[in-house]
């Protein structure tokens, strides 16, 4: 063959080097020119074993498989995009699902008489005829290969998406002027949520902080689009998330874990959790987060304004006490002189009280095993704050827990029409914590001594 093609072995495979891999000067083979008989080109041959003359070798394959397997590194990765890409869509997807019902509210009714089921096409008008004709795509497709479940969303307004709604409702703002007061601020948040959405619409990785931006401006969203949860229970101290709202039975009425009272109080200041409260309902040993964060002031305004308080301490000369010294560490005297001090504050608080009787004060003498703080526990309002006593950490280190009262309507999985399955009866009565810890609070202070 020329010098551009390959020039295999004879055939022949006769002594001395005629088979080997390379010329005798320069190539790999260079061991087998006249080493002798049936050598197999020397050292050219030795990579293959059982190599004939007259044969053309070929590499073994490579062996697969080896690097497929994951590391708990990159599970651990991978676990943290998903969860972030699972709350973010949960977001978008409310996000979307309330613009979509709103376009259709203001725009279906101008269009509708006139264009029939094509209404969309028509809102969307030249400028946005490429993207509508896609969606009108997508739909034909979803309807030829059984993607449609739900028969609500043989539309073509269901298959636009965030981005085109955004933009129907640009085009048509005097239509929409009378729903919102001010479009700049409509328009920023839909904008600044175009990242979010990019990335999980491919599965990219979000970052804590464009999640966190994503969430605060879905919240604005509802709220903008008069979807917002300011009428739930409890909306007032803690507002709803749209995730606890979805999964929150899978976790009684706990809506938060927080590793210490510091990050709480981030989440939840205490100006948040007692203000405006008809009834509260404390229990522990010093309660310091309401005694040292909430100003004598305010307690008075609150019992003033129609506010029953119940404070329940642990009596500062009790033995509990000591050994909770001994416990924390601390000098003999110490944890009750703390005690005292906030006890005596709130009796200054309730001395300058008109009705006295609405603000009692109570101290108990056996081992404290949780400090809990009940804002309107015996309604569907209530909200907890929780924390149990653990052995060396003081209460603004320990866990805490927040509960939302009101019971939860779980959904039935397995038969139609959410029947129970066999073998799974539905729970019955209350199916959060808040009403253990309300119990566990009524029977220590029936137990306890008023304080005068």
């Amino acid at each position: 063959m020329g010098s551009g093609g390959l020039e295999l072995p004879p055939g022949d495979g006769g002594e001395g080097g005629g088979g080997d891999l390379g010329t005798p000067d320069t190539g790999p083979g260079t061991g087998g020119v006249g080493s002798g008989g049936g050598s197999a080109g020397g050292a050219g041959g030795a990579g293959y074993e059982g190599w004939q003359p007259g044969a053309v070798p070929l590499a073994r394959p490579m062996e697969i498989g080896a690097d497929l397997a994951w590391g708990a590194d990159a599970w651990a990765q991978v676990r943290t995009r998903a969860q972030r890409a699972g709350r973010a869509y949960i977001w978008l997807n409310l996000v979307e699902q309330r613009l979509r019902a709103v376009v259709a509210a203001v725009l279906r009714p101008i269009y509708e008489p006139v264009h029939g089921e094509e209404w969309v096409i028509a809102a969307a008008g030249p400028a946005g005829q490429e993207w509508v004709q896609r969606a009108v795509a997508v739909r034909e497709v979803s309807r030829r290969k059984g993607y449609l479940l739900d028969p609500a969303d043989d539309t073509i307004l269901a298959f636009l998406t965030l981005p085109q709604l955004r933009e129907l409702m640009v085009q048509h703002w005097p239509c929409f002027e009378p729903y919102f007061e001010d479009r700049r601020e409509l328009e920023l948040a839909l904008d600044e949520l175009e990242v979010a959405r990019s990335a999980v619409a491919r599965n990219r990785a979000l970052s804590e902080t464009v999640l966190a931006q994503a969430e605060r401006m879905c919240a604005r969203l509802l709220e903008l689009l008069g979807a917002s949860r300011d009428d739930a229970p409890s909306a007032g101290r803690l507002p709803v998330d749209a995730v606890e709202e979805l999964v929150g039975d899978r976790f009684a009425d706990v809506v938060s874990v927080h590793p210490d009272r510091v990050r709480l109080q981030r989440q939840l200041p205490v100006e948040d959790l007692f203000g405006g409260a008809r009834r509260l309902d404390a229990m522990g040993i010093g309660l310091n987060l309401l005694v040292q964060n909430y100003s004598g002031r305010r307690l008075v305004r609150l019992a003033e304004a129609g506010c029953r308080i119940r404070l329940l301490f642990l009596n500062p000369a009790s033995s509990a006490v000591r050994r909770r010294e001994r416990e924390l560490g601390l000098k003999k005297g110490e944890l009750s002189r703390s005690v005292e001090m906030n006890i005596l504050h709130m009796r200054r608080v309730r001395a300058r009280l008109r009705d006295p009787g609405a603000f009692e004060i109570h101290v108990f003498d056996e081992t404290p095993r949780c400090t809990a703080y009940m804002v309107d526990g015996d309604s569907a309002e209530g909200l907890a704050v929780v924390q149990s006593y653990l052995r060396h950490a003081r209460g603004m280190e320990a866990p805490v827990l927040v509960l939302r009262g009101g019971n939860r309507e779980l959904v039935q999985r397995g038969e139609p029409g959410g029947a129970v399955p066999r073998g799974k009866p539905q729970d019955e009565g209350d199916l959060g914590l808040l009403p253990v810890y309300r119990e566990e609070f009524e029977s220590f202070w029936a137990d306890s001594r008023p304080v005068s």
